[in-house]
């Protein structure tokens, strides 16, 4: 069992974690061991709500597959435990964002004095600009 959240929590039987041989540091041992861990995530088959579905499927771009699976892939440590703590921590993160419901803008009007302001700003930069032609002749 993952916890995401205080009240929210992913089974383990919601994602499948493949141990592969890795690239990078460790030297002969990495070419004789599986140190890298690739976690697949099912986002359409998991018990995340529907809108944050959703927001997962943007968040992930382009480690997410046509059978809506996201696949996230580490390898950065020597060590197979490491690199499926490092990532088990980026699933939870990204289902983090994913949970967090993004406030809705309400649009507003701009007060009569920003309006005077703004009006104000352009008049003198209007001014400022006019002084730099060519003098008139008297």
């Amino acid at each position: 069992m993952m916890e995401i959240t205080p009240n929210f929590a992913i089974g383990d039987d919601e994602f499948t974690e493949r141990m592969v041989k890795a690239s990078g540091p460790g030297g002969q041992h990495v070419n004789k061991t599986s140190n890298a861990v690739e976690l697949r995530f099912g986002v359409g088959a998991s018990t995340l709500p529907d809108d944050a579905k959703e927001r997962l499927r943007r968040l992930a771009g382009g480690r997410l597959t046509q059978d809506d699976v996201l696949i996230l892939f580490s390898q950065g440590s020597r060590s197979l435990e490491m690199n499926r703590q490092d990532v088990r921590a980026r699933l939870a993160d990204l289902i983090r964002q994913a949970l967090h419901r993004p406030k809705s803008r309400r649009p507003t009007t701009p007060t009569y004095s920003s309006k005077l302001k703004r009006l104000e700003g352009k008049t003198r930069r209007s001014g400022i600009k006019s002084m730099r032609g060519k003098p008139l002749s008297e």
